[in-house]
């Protein structure tokens, strides 16, 4: 029996974040029968402002600070956030108090009869406001125009379908969790995009001090999924890269065992480093820091400037 009678749930107000709160909701009530959940959605700085790129206006932070700071004012007791949009370093007094099992990570390309990148045209243009995408799109084709492409999965499916852009990606997560299943468009494996840190993965944050919240949240913790996105975080974290340096890393677990591929890349795609390592599951924050410093040995630390 939890000590809590009811816990409220902050999040961001998209269907894709609400979708995710509800996923979490429906955790709790299975192991938690008879605790109170309540769903607070909230706007946060990164969905207020669609018409710049989140590089321009300060990164990742953007989609967590006004639900952290009701998690630090006392109004919410836990965050539901896609961990893809965390930073690595928390504020002080919050920690994710579990990850949800992780969703397919992959990207989906999209457009009208195109499986690869080789099936579009000359220059055509590709929507997206990842930079990671961006830079492994021209990576490949380097001939593409990428146009900026911000807004909820809908909005952009949308924009998909009125013919702004000939193409686009977004996360196999995200549709999957919408119910979007009959969307056209072709799943790339990872070593045709390799998949932002944490994509696909749902974190709960809390207050570190909130041991009612942990001891709730402690049987729904998915540890697969916490071990590979604490790699990935952790080879992030050693980069230190901006907001505007594109860096990819996917962990996966087999057994005991860990490998993780990393990727960083300059924006235009035309110079990149990459590495894969192993070993035992375990030790998976410092394989994910190994990792890193390899990656910054090879490229040297101006490369993420």
């Amino acid at each position: 029996m939890t000590n809590l009678a009811k816990i409220r749930i902050g999040t961001r107000r998209s269907p894709l974040a609400l979708a995710q709160a509800k996923l979490l909701a429906e955790a709790l009530a299975e192991n938690w029968p008879d605790l109170a959940i309540e769903i607070i959605p909230m706007q946060t700085s990164g969905d207020k402002f669609t018409d710049r790129p989140l590089a321009d206006m300060g990164g990742k932070g953007l989609f967590t600070k006004e639900l952290e700071e009701a998690l630090l004012a006392g109004t919410i007791d836990v965050a539901v956030h896609s961990m893809k949009d965390m930073p690595t370093v928390l504020p002080d007094g919050l920690t994710i108090g579990c990850m949800l099992e992780r969703e397919d990570p992959r990207d989906m390309l999209m457009g009208k009869n195109i499986r690869t990148f080789d099936d579009l045209p000359q220059g055509a243009t590709f929507g997206t406001s990842s930079l990671r995408r961006a830079a492994q799109v021209l990576m490949q084709r380097p001939d593409l125009v990428i146009v900026p492409f911000r807004g909820n999965v809908q909005t952009r499916l949308s924009k998909l379908e009125t013919g702004e852009v000939q193409a686009t990606m977004l996360a196999m997560a995200g549709l999957n969790r919408l119910g979007l299943w009959d969307v056209p468009g072709h799943p790339l494996n990872i070593d045709e995009c390799l998949p932002a840190v944490a994509q696909g993965a749902i974190g709960v944050e809390c207050r570190e001090n909130d041991e009612a919240t942990l001891e709730t949240l402690s049987p729904i913790a998915h540890i697969e999924t916490e071990t590979a996105v604490q790699c990935e975080r952790a080879f992030l974290q050693t980069l230190d890269g901006s907001c505007r340096t594109p860096i990819a890393g996917y962990a996966e677990l087999d057994g005991g065992l860990l490998q993780f591929r990393g990727l960083i890349i300059r924006p235009d795609g035309k110079t990149h480093y990459d590495i894969t390592i192993e070993g035992p599951a375990v030790d998976a924050e410092t394989l994910g820091i190994a990792a890193g410093e390899a990656l910054l040995a090879k490229c040297g630390k101006n490369f993420l400037s």
